[in-house]
């Protein structure tokens, strides 16, 4: 039988069961909704992590003139009752804010109203409606003909729903998906508060004083504090990812990831899945991130040599823990160097925030990270403290990358001292190397001995070297390169023809000296030193640097 193929970047239900790809059942997210929805249901979970897809799966559900054969053969099919009295019986709102950007609020608030006309358009036979009065259709036609008031924007969602009300004799149900990225947008390019006050009009109207509304669904990253934009909303329920309810219904679960692996024979592959992509806890189930699976799977069945990579961290510019590592003081920066660790930490956490708030404290950048999927939960919250880890390699692998820039930032700032230290190299000057690599190491942020494996701690100590002597304009200089019979860790060449090699070593137990010899030992071994004699380098200096924690070791041959 052939495989099916793998939805990468297909958010619509409708395609992905209509072109026989690859699905994940999540349907009993519709049976448990109806069984216990609130007028208005908000779902927090950190980004591609299935919302915009189960908002499609819940739009196709309930939306009148749906094609019901798409649900054919899934959990909810078996739901009789529910089927009967909820499959295409309700006129549905939808739409997605992820596109609401701008370096200004004109731009923003544009992009709002394009958002807003493309599901007026959609709707646009209600333009024609009998049941509906001239009257009632006035601000939906300047809508269509793109001269409405701000005020018609304000009013748009409130005025959908009455119109289709109208229209079908039945109330609306309005999904709202990524609604905070509008807020999130807006904190970044500096105009919060107009967008607060836009948004908080938009939800005031649709959500609070609407009495055409069944009920309402909401996703996005960041829970936002209900004063903030939901003010004086009732029978408001919020589900993130530290509640039971729900708790499998975003993501993939292990077996769900196991039978997916299975379907494609790559079950050999699951050690690595686990370890990349699994970790994150949502209510009480451990889940995968479905996005880095799904591509992940495709790249195997293309290589099956493939090796993991950090698809999930490439799809967003991580500036939540460059702000938070630009922050830390020195207690943080040992709290993260336990973290990369793997260690936990122990942090209060609030759970609902406004944006201006992220920037008033660190303890508010904890509970941001954790919320949004750079941090989870290991254990129960006791009390509200939370026990916070990183949940997989690929997210360890973006706070090593972010701490090598912050390195890389403030220790290029100081040029006096990072001239002296490189100065330093040609004139085998062993002790002012290491001198200054034991300030540095203190000043920064390292990498601890524990469940961090050995190679990963050596490139954490092979790019800050590598990043220092990289200030160095006219010197050539090279990683892993090919001088000999392998690959030295770093070699130098300089105007005045001196010809550099560096070995570096992990310290396995704090034995910096041995360390230090197994690289010397390697550098003649290898004959590191011959590709830089052959590039007429009239002077070769051999360093071995071992490196333990805090603690580090220069010798030179």
């Amino acid at each position: 039988m052939q495989k099916k193929k793998l939805p990468v970047g297909i958010e619509d239900f409708g395609e992905i069961r209509r072109e026989s790809f690859y699905y994940i059942d999540k349907t009993v997210l519709i049976r448990d909704l109806l069984n216990n929805w609130g007028k208005v249901n908000l779902f927090t979970r950190p980004r591609r992590f299935g919302k915009t897809l189960n908002m499609s799966m819940l739009k196709y559900f309930f939306e009148i003139g749906t094609d019901k054969t798409l649900f054919n053969g899934l959990a909810i099919s078996r739901e009789t009752a529910l089927r009967e009295e909820y499959l295409g019986k309700f006129p549905v709102i939808f739409i997605s804010l992820k596109s609401v950007d701008g370096l200004n609020f004109e731009e923003a608030y544009g992009a709002l109203r394009r958002i807003i006309r493309a599901e007026v358009l959609r709707l646009k036979f209600l333009a024609k409606s009998e049941r509906i009065t001239e009257d009632d259709k006035r601000s939906f036609e300047r809508i269509l003909k793109e001269n409405e008031t701000k005020d018609d924007i304000l009013e748009s969602l409130k005025m959908l729903s009455y119109l289709l009300c109208q229209h079908y004799s039945q109330k609306t149900i309005l999904l709202i998906d990524e609604y905070d990225v509008p807020l999130d947008k807006a904190f970044q390019h500096g105009y919060y508060e107009e967008m607060v006050s836009l948004i908080r009009g938009l939800f005031g109207q649709a959500l609070k004083t609407n009495d055409f509304l069944q009920f309402a669904v909401l996703t996005g990253c960041l829970r936002v504090s209900k004063e903030s934009i939901f003010t004086g909303l009732n029978n408001f329920d919020v589900n993130s990812i530290v509640d039971m309810e729900h708790d499998e219904h975003f993501g993939f679960t292990e077996a769900e990831v196991t039978q997916l692996l299975k379907d494609y024979r790559l079950e050999n592959h699951l050690a690595e899945t686990k370890e990349w992509y699994d970790g994150y806890r949502f209510g009480n189930v451990n889940i995968y991130c479905p996005w880095d699976v799904i591509k992940y799977t495709k790249k195997l069945l293309a290589d099956p040599q493939a090796e993991p990579e950090a698809f999930w961290i490439n799809t967003s510019g991580n500036d939540l823990v460059k702000r938070f590592i630009d922050k830390a003081d020195k207690t943080t920066q040992n709290e993260i160097e336990r973290l990369i660790a793997g260690e936990a930490i122990e942090k209060a956490i609030r759970l609902d925030l406004t944006y201006d708030e992220l920037d008033s404290s660190i303890a508010n950048l904890w509970s941001v990270l954790f919320t949004t999927g750079y941090l989870t939960q290991t254990g129960r919250a006791v009390n509200g403290i939370y026990k916070l880890i990183i949940p997989n390699r690929e997210v360890r692998e973006v706070f090593v990358l972010q701490i090598q820039e912050w390195f890389k930032e403030t220790t290029l700032a100081d040029s006096t001292r990072i001239h002296r230290f490189c100065a330093a190299f040609p004139a085998g000057n062993v002790s002012m190397i290491q001198d200054m690599l034991h300030d540095y190491l203190w000043d920064s942020i390292s990498v601890r001995d524990t469940a961090v494996q050995t190679n990963r701690k050596e490139n954490f100590y092979h790019g800050m070297v590598l990043g220092l002597l990289r200030s160095q304009g006219n010197w050539l200089i090279q990683s892993n390169a090919e001088t000999g019979e392998g690959y030295s860790d770093i070699s130098v060449s300089t105007p005045e023809r001196t010809g550099i090699v560096i070995e570096l070593k992990y310290a396995n137990h704090g034995n910096l000296e041995a360390a230090c010899a197994e690289a010397l030992r390697q550098i003649e071994e290898k004959k590191y030193a011959v590709g830089l004699q052959r590039q007429g380098m009239k002077k070769i200096i051999r360093y071995g640097m071992a490196f333990w924690e805090k603690e580090c070791m220069v010798v030179m041959a």
